[in-house]
């Protein structure tokens, strides 16, 4: 016997093909959920959506067609202490008319069923790209819950300054960029001070 819908799925599904879907396909940036054979289920992937020649224009229009590329993503034990964050930051993405999205409702607290694209504005896909790059290859939770947090706090400004500067200086630079901010940002391995400044954040 098929499950019922309650109310409340009948209008997230509603939302998904009227509203969420269409922007989704044009947004500048998209949180995807997926499964990967080879990572916990579910693997969260932000993506930005680029032109294939930059921003170059021929005729006033843009130059072939935009395409989406990989700026990060973020599963396992490092999504669960980062979910949180993650929500509060696409909760607060909103449709052109300026209507909450609420794009938080598709991945709650407990199991996440939900696979595809999410709209996401710049502020938003910034953010989440610089936290899904900072988190990489961290093992301590406490920092790397502590640095999504701070993230969070980042204006608009700050979320895309910062990214530019861990992605857009060559190889070795971007490198010492994010090595840099992890330590701004969460502190040393080991610290003390990383679980005190953390639940101060989790109020």
């Amino acid at each position: 016997m098929a499950d019922k819908k309650s109310p409340a799925d009948w209008n997230l599904e509603y939302d998904l093909q009227k509203r969420i879907r269409p922007l989704a396909e044009h947004a500048p940036w998209v949180l995807r959920i997926t499964d990967h054979k080879d990572k916990p289920a579910p693997v969260f992937i932000v993506k930005k959506r680029f032109l294939p020649n930059g921003d170059a224009r021929a005729d006033g229009k843009p130059s072939g067609s935009p395409y989406l590329k990989e700026q990060g993503l973020l599963y396992g034990q490092s999504l669960r202490r980062c979910l949180p964050v993650i929500r509060a930051i696409a909760g607060r993405v909103f449709d052109d008319a300026g209507v909450p999205l609420e794009l938080h409702r598709f991945f709650s607290n407990g199991r996440i069923t939900f696979r595809g694209n999410l709209p996401l504005d710049e502020e938003a896909g910034a953010k989440l790209s610089l936290i899904f790059k900072l988190q990489e290859r961290m093992k301590d939770m406490d920092r790397v819950e502590l640095i999504a947090r701070r993230v969070e706090r980042f204006s608009r400004e700050e979320a895309t300054y910062w990214l530019s500067r861990a992605t857009q200086y060559g190889v070795e630079a971007n490198r010492w960029a994010l090595a840099g901010m992890r330590i701004m940002l969460g502190g040393q391995p080991e610290d003390k001070a990383v679980r005190h400044m953390l639940e101060k954040l989790r109020g």
